[in-house]
């Protein structure tokens, strides 16, 4: 059974939101989604997802506050613990089931209202061996964007290139929070932050929500809706711990996306996909999972950003949206936001950051310090 995207809603995008609850915010991506769908939540979708994590939201059990504003109050819910791309995975499966034939999925953030940002990454640190050393958890992606430049080769410069970039897309995106026109030697000449991270090189956190819709293609066509194929998901973990886990590359991505391969029937993805949503909360973090998602060579995505083949008008486009860097760090809603994103190319709905002639695009995600845990859609306009 094919499985498409009918229905995109996205709110908010912003540093901080203070007229707005989450659940204002959720519901008003719920109701573009819909919209955009010509579906009414309370007869047409059978099931919904949301992803959240108790810890950004402030109180536990937190499946019980989302059914009323995504309409699935005494419907079929099902709460996933993890990044969006998660939950479009788990949807996807859902229809592949045969069960439902039309799904919402939900991720938000409103990381504006948590005071405790840093605690609450750190507490998620190994509670024996490195919590206790009370350091900002951010010293593990400096560790990791060293150790990685070290062994591919990449350089800080083609670092700070993939800030400009990416930054310089958003002032295209009517959403984005960080925007900016940026150059190399503004970001090369910032203050560092946890070295050689600098701190122009690290994504700020917004609100916002996404809510996507998916359906069986039986209930696309009786929905009069022409979908965007999802062809194929694939998410995994590396090792929990700092002392274990790969730091040259990232061996989650990998295995996401030789299972979304698989499914999809990739064989050669630098050739059959024709851009990408990638995660880069960090700046190093796009060329090391564009090098994991074997969309470039070990040592070559800097390159590849340097020559402009990622820009917007490049061979292969990478964050045409501004990515995290240029829209903000919504936490849990990252990946379905670079679904969205690629969803809205796919279908031509891009307004000035639209790309010419895509037919295939990946969405990469990862769920951030201290995680080694990521997710991989691909997505075309053909069945």
């Amino acid at each position: 059974m094919k499985v498409g995207i009918i229905g995109i809603g996205i709110a908010g995008f912003r540093t901080t939101t203070p007229e707005l609850s989450w659940k204002e915010l959720t519901y008003e991506a719920a109701a573009k989604a819909y919209q955009d769908a010509g579906v009414d939540p309370r007869k047409d979708v059978k099931a919904f997802v949301t992803c959240a994590e108790d810890y950004w939201e402030g109180f536990g059990i937190f499946d019980e506050f989302t059914p009323d504003q995504i309409g699935g109050a005494l419907r079929p819910v099902c709460t996933v613990c993890g990044d969006g791309i998660h939950g479009l995975a788990t949807g996807f499966m859902q229809i592949q089931t045969g069960l439902v034939d039309v799904v919402a999925v939900e991720a938000h953030s409103k990381i504006s209202d948590l005071l405790t940002y840093e605690g609450v990454v750190q507490h998620a640190l190994d509670p024996i061996w490195n919590k206790p050393l009370r350091g900002h958890p951010f010293y593990v992606a400096g560790l990791e964007m060293n150790a990685f430049l070290r062994a591919s080769g990449n350089t800080e410069k083609h670092c700070a290139a993939v800030v400009e970039k990416n930054r310089n897309n958003a002032l295209r995106n009517g959403i984005a929070a960080y925007g900016a026109n940026v150059d190399l030697n503004d970001i090369l000449t910032s203050e560092k932050a946890f070295d050689p991270l600098k701190k122009l090189e690290i994504s700020g956190l917004a609100d916002g929500a996404v809510v996507l819709v998916l359906a069986s293609d039986v209930a696309a066509k009786k929905l009069k809706r022409k979908p965007v194929w999802i062809k194929g998901v694939g998410w995994a973990n590396d090792s929990p711990s700092l002392e274990t886990r790969e730091w040259e590359r990232a061996k989650y991505a990998e295995l996401a996306a030789q299972m979304a391969y698989r499914i999809a029937k990739v064989k050669n993805p630098a050739r059959e996909i024709d851009f990408a949503e990638v995660d880069d909360r960090f700046s190093y973090k796009e060329l090391q999972h564009l090098e994991s998602l074997g969309l470039a060579k070990k040592g070559q995505a800097g390159k590849m950003t340097a020559n402009g083949d990622t820009a917007l008008d490049g061979k292969f486009p990478v964050n045409a949206s501004g990515g995290s860097l240029g829209c903000g760090d919504v936490v849990e809603a990252s990946g379905l936001h670079r679904v969205a994103e690629v969803a809205l190319q796919l279908r031509g709905d891009a307004g000035k950051r639209q790309l010419d002639g895509v037919k295939v695009g990946i969405a990469q995600s990862w769920r951030g310090i201290p995680t080694t845990s990521g997710a991989v859609a691909i997505m075309g306009v053909n069945q």
